[in-house]
């Protein structure tokens, strides 16, 4: 993997981890076109950069993650990643195969565009503006939707939680906001998980030739993540979700055409 190639996939990373157009199908269609072949390496810098991506939420967000006196919203994050944790563990085998099937996520993706184009009218009447006020099922109830995401890689965790927050009456800003931090405590654990999996098998990876270009891709992956999650959350206040939409039945039908004529 060139220094060049690096970047851009972490840009990619950055941007599409938390906006609702599904990080999985973007790195999985973004790898062939730049040429980067997977291998232990390649796995282990997107774990990384994932991590990265993570981080830039804790960070925007420090003041509500080291609130203490709050102890119920930690206990919502819990109720919340529960379902993640446990369909990802029973139905771990499924996942990679379905992962692997760019078919699908295509589909996936085209699909997930056309929800999208309709959801700011099918909810328009969302009143919850404020954390306190999610309830410990309304937080399962979004822990739920967030399975959706693992079952059918190219919807998007982000989507399908921000839809989850808003068929609970959250307000668009505030679903988007409990998916950020949702994300956290879920993609940590994954992405720990596979950083373990990919050193246990392969632990040259972590060589000190290696270690530039880790730095390089988390740092930039981390930045863009946090200029995207800025922009997302103004952007959302004042357009929705149409555009959003659009781009995802576009790319959704790119998708479909490079796989059918072979391009990828």
């Amino acid at each position: 993997m060139t220094s060049f190639q690096a970047i851009v996939i972490a840009i990619v990373e950055g941007i599409t981890e938390f906006l609702p157009i599904s990080s999985t199908a973007h790195m999985k269609f973004t790898n062939p076109f730049l040429g980067v072949q997977n291998d232990p390496f390649v796995d282990m810098y997107e774990v990384v950069i994932q991590l990265a991506a993570i981080l830039s939420v804790v960070i925007l967000y420090w003041k509500k993650f080291i609130d203490f006196k709050h102890i119920s919203f930690y206990i919502k994050l819990i109720i919340a990643v529960i379902p993640a944790l446990v369909v990802g563990a029973l139905f771990k085998k499924h996942i990679d195969k379905v992962l692997d099937n760019l078919t699908v996520i295509a589909c996936v993706m085209l699909a997930g565009g056309i929800v999208l184009l309709f959801i700011d009218k099918l909810f328009k009447n969302n009143i919850i503006n404020d954390e306190e006020r999610i309830t410990y099922p309304k937080a399962f109830t979004i822990g739920c939707f967030q399975v959706l995401s693992i079952i059918f890689p190219g919807l998007s965790r982000s989507a399908s939680t921000i839809i989850g927050g808003m068929s609970q009456r959250l307000t668009r800003k505030l679903a988007a906001e409990f998916s950020f931090f949702l994300a956290v405590p879920t993609m940590f654990a994954a992405s720990v998980k596979s950083f373990w999996d990919v050193y246990k098998e392969h632990p040259e990876v972590l060589v000190k030739d290696n270690m530039s270009t880790l730095g390089i891709g988390a740092l930039v992956s981390f930045i863009v993540a946090l200029i995207a999650v800025k922009f997302f959350i103004t952007y959302l206040q004042k357009h929705g979700f149409r555009a959003f939409g659009w781009y995802r039945i576009l790319l959704g039908a790119v998708m479909l055409f490079l796989i059918y004529s072979g391009k990828i």
